[in-house]
């Protein structure tokens, strides 16, 4: 069985405030008489479920075509947890404990992707230090931001590029059950970019 968990890419999804919302461009339109339709897309490169690139948020650091491929592919495990809104998750607020490489926490706290509210919840420093002790190599959330909306010195990003683990963002885990899963979710090969969209999904294990 495979989950499809990447929200909807539509002008009304929600991006940061001050972000670039998407737009579509028709430079050529078959409705219209064209022998093809050609779009361009402006939009923010964190859009939707993402990749973030470790220069997004540190300088000289990897940009996302330099990311290793295998962060994003691969056994995962998604965990739910019990924090409340505009929170950072703890250990204390899992609900299982890490065992996979790549983690995915469900929070719970980012209902509905076209609407932009600023009480989801991030990660602690306590439990990102925890991940790295656990051997996590990407970590993922059902937010736009492994910090909190409110964050100005982002110290999950921080502490996360210290111990090199790879970030997914804005990922829809509404209908997936905690358990173990194959992630794929492949960046494109944005050369120099601080993010890439990814078409995410899970696939349960045999």
């Amino acid at each position: 069985m495979i989950y499809d968990i990447s929200p909807a890419i539509t002008p009304d999804i929600a991006v940061f405030p001050g972000d670039t919302p998407l737009r579509r461009e028709v430079l050529c339109d078959m409705a219209k008489g064209a022998a093809l339709t050609l779009s361009t897309i402006h939009a923010t490169c964190h859009l939707g479920a993402h990749a973030d690139g470790p220069n997004h948020y540190g300088v000289d650091a990897r940009a996302i075509d330099q990311q290793p491929l295998d962060r994003y592919l691969g056994r995962c495990q998604v965990i739910e947890t019990t924090v409340p809104r505009g929170k950072r998750v703890t250990p204390e607020h899992l609900t299982a404990a890490m065992s996979e490489e790549r983690i995915l926490f469900k929070t719970g706290t980012w209902p509905e992707p076209t609407e932009f509210n600023p009480d989801f919840a991030g990660l602690s420093v306590d439990l990102v230090e925890a991940m790295a002790a656990a051997g996590v190599r990407t970590v993922g959330i059902d937010t736009p931001s492994v910090d909190t909306a409110d964050s100005k010195d982002l110290p999950a990003h921080r502490v996360i590029l210290r111990h090199d683990i790879a970030i997914l963002e804005y990922l829809d885990l509404s209908k997936v059950p905690a358990g173990f899963y194959e992630l794929i979710a492949l960046p494109l090969k944005l050369v120099g970019f601080d993010a890439s969209p990814v078409r995410a999904v899970l696939r349960t294990l045999d």
